[in-house]
């Protein structure tokens, strides 16, 4: 007879996807470093803007890919009440929402939403304030 609380087997699923992805999180935020230090050095070399575009848009979607693998990992230290079973109605959908913010408020899961804004300010730091430059337009 197992113990502890029984879960429905897709928020099961739901919650061990997560586990997958949240083991990915040091990968992807190593990926995330690697594309800024290419575009970094892209843009000390003066490449050109086309060049220098792709790599901007390397490191904003790693960044993304980053911030969704820390979500997991965040989702995954909440627990299994934040996740709201599929096809429930908007009590049990609510119910997950007002769990999932009582469990951002312990230690265990603090870092993770502390990383989660670190991450989304960089990216849109990165959106606000950086421009690859404007390619050569023909004047015809």
């Amino acid at each position: 007879m197992p113990l502890g609380r029984r879960i429905s087997k897709d928020v099961a699923a739901r919650m061990e996807a997560d586990r997958g992805l949240a083991g990915t999180y040091r990968d992807r935020l190593g990926d995330a470093t690697s594309a800024e230090a290419a575009l970094r050095a892209a843009q000390a070399e003066g490449r050109p803007a086309d060049e220098v575009k792709a790599l901007d848009v390397a490191f904003d979607l790693a960044l993304t890919a980053a911030i969704e693998a820390a979500q997991a990992a965040e989702r995954v230290e909440m627990g299994p009440k934040t996740y709201a079973p599929e096809g429930q109605d908007g009590a049990a959908r609510r119910a997950a929402e007002i769990a999932a913010r009582k469990a951002r408020a312990r230690w265990s899961v603090r870092p993770w939403t502390d990383e989660i804004d670190r991450l989304r300010t960089a990216r849109e730091t990165h959106r606000l304030s950086y421009r690859a430059g404007r390619g050569v337009t023909a004047v015809a």
